[in-house]
């Protein structure tokens, strides 16, 4: 097929299109989940669920990286770039008209679960387990007793096993205890992902993990009576492994989310405490280490060298600036002018003050008296880091959608009280779109201002030159 220029609005387009829609026309898996679906497809490693969708937007949680619906069909469906636009924009494009060829793409046949062979003792894994990580030898042993922990015979790696509710080994994961070069950490072909590295008791407490080191450091930190609580490691944010956890423990009742302490960590936990409720667990709790991940800590504890905390930025910049909203004056009389006044100044907390404010006054005019606090309080308690992804341009487009729909709204002269709900709404939703492109224009700032330091070498003599040292 020849090149095709895509126009703009092709590509536009394309991206946008509804990517459950296409999936579930051409007979792949998507479930819902809350307020967005799961992409549910099998591959050489087993069947995996860690992408999720909503509208034309995906993300996968276990690999950190997502994007938009072109992007997906070449990541995950084999498409090429210009197959995919096609494939989205059902053969209709502003360039020329294209039929897209049958699709044809061959479904991976999965390979068989099947252990690595085991080696005759486990000294490199007890001593790496140990000495570089400072995990208790008992727990080690406890879960080497129980077929869990073992040396791989090849490479000498160590081996997790994930065991079925009869004690079955259904999944494993392997992970190299080199001290030198890079480490890697795999899934074993064949692994069913319901299935984890875990511990169960009877206590009904459920500790989640994202990865079995980080269970075995937090059980080492805190011993006592550890046998009596459960334990998972999801190898990534395997949320399918938690959920069939739950539902082959009904005494499970208290569920702690214990993922690293990092951006990716933070989005998972919250991402997973919204697939919970969505599922009727109501008990969900969090437990963060203070440094970037449990190992980290038990290091520290130890001693040794660690990683500290590494911050969700943008998550802080969001919530540093609904914390700082404060109360704004507003004419009534002028609230269409003032709101696009707000707008073309480009300064975005003062929009969404103002946004804030003509909310809570539609909302009062309802009858429904909902302060600044509240306000304030919705704002933290709705925003989700794990859905707040897209370029300034990308944000900068849905803070003027919700401009014109708040606008649309607020040109209707007669208002009922459902409708004044619905136009507070539209105001909430600009401030909302306001505040997180004011944090991405931060984060772009930050890193460009990083790249000139870093650049631009500086002409000031060093310290030791200037004291004639």
């Amino acid at each position: 097929m020849p090149y095709i220029n895509f126009s703009e609005d092709d590509l536009y387009r394309a991206n946008t299109a509804d990517l459950v829609s296409y999936l579930e026309q051409h007979g792949e898996c998507v479930k819902k989940v809350g307020s967005t679906y799961q992409y549910i497809y099998t591959d050489g490693s087993g069947t995996h669920d860690s992408v999720t969708i909503s509208g034309g937007k995906w993300y996968d949680h276990k690999n950190q990286r997502g994007g938009y619906a072109i992007k997906f069909l070449q990541e995950y469906l084999g498409f090429s770039f210009q197959d995919s636009v096609i494939e989205l924009l059902g053969g209709h494009c502003d360039a020329q008209t294209v039929r897209p060829a049958p699709r044809e793409t061959p479904k991976p046949v999965p390979k068989p679960f099947e252990l690595p062979e085991p080696n005759s003792d486990m000294r490199r894994v007890f001593a790496y387990l140990t000495k570089q990580r400072f995990i208790s030898p008992e727990i080690i042993s406890f879960f080497a007793h129980e077929h869990k922990i073992y040396e791989e015979k090849k490479y000498h790696n160590v081996v997790f096993v994930g065991t079925d509710e009869n004690g079955t080994p259904k999944q494993a994961s392997v992970r190299s205890t080199l001290s030198f070069g890079k480490t890697f950490r795999i899934t074993v072909a064949g692994s069913d992902t319901k299935y984890s590295f875990s511990h169960f008791g009877n206590d009904g407490k459920l500790f989640v993990f994202e990865a079995p080191i980080d269970m075995l450091s937090f059980i080492t930190l805190y011993q006592k009576d550890w046998q009596q609580h459960s334990y998972i490691a999801m190898n990534g944010v395997y949320e399918s492994a938690v959920l069939k956890a739950l539902e082959d423990h009904s005494d499970l009742r208290n569920v702690y989310l214990c993922t690293d302490n990092d951006e990716g960590g933070i989005e998972a936990a919250e991402h997973l405490k919204d697939i919970l409720k969505a599922k009727k667990y109501e008990n969900i709790f969090r437990i963060s280490p203070q440094n970037k991940d449990w190992n980290e800590d038990l290091k520290a504890h130890n001693g040794a060298e660690y990683l500290p905390a590494v911050p969700h930025e943008r998550r802080e910049l969001y919530l540093q600036s609904v914390s700082e909203l404060n109360e704004m004056k507003i004419n009534p009389n002028r609230i269409a002018n003032d709101l696009i006044a707000a707008y073309n100044s480009a300064d975005r907390i003062r929009l969404a003050k103002f946004s804030i404010a003509a909310s809570e006054h539609f909302l009062k005019i309802s009858g429904v008296d909902f302060p600044l606090d509240m306000m304030k309080d919705r704002l933290t308690d709705e925003y989700k880091c794990y859905q707040d992804k897209g370029s300034i341009s990308v944000k900068l487009g849905k803070l003027q959608n919700a401009m014109k729909a708040g606008l649309e709204q607020l040109r209707k002269l007669s208002q009922t009280t459902v409708e004044l709900k619905i136009t507070a709404r539209k105001f909430y939703d600009i401030a909302d779109c306001a505040l997180k492109l004011s944090a991405e224009e931060t984060l772009t700032q930050r890193a460009e201002q990083q790249e000139t330091s870093e650049e631009v070498p500086s002409d000031e003599p060093q310290f030791s030159q200037a004291m004639n040292l």
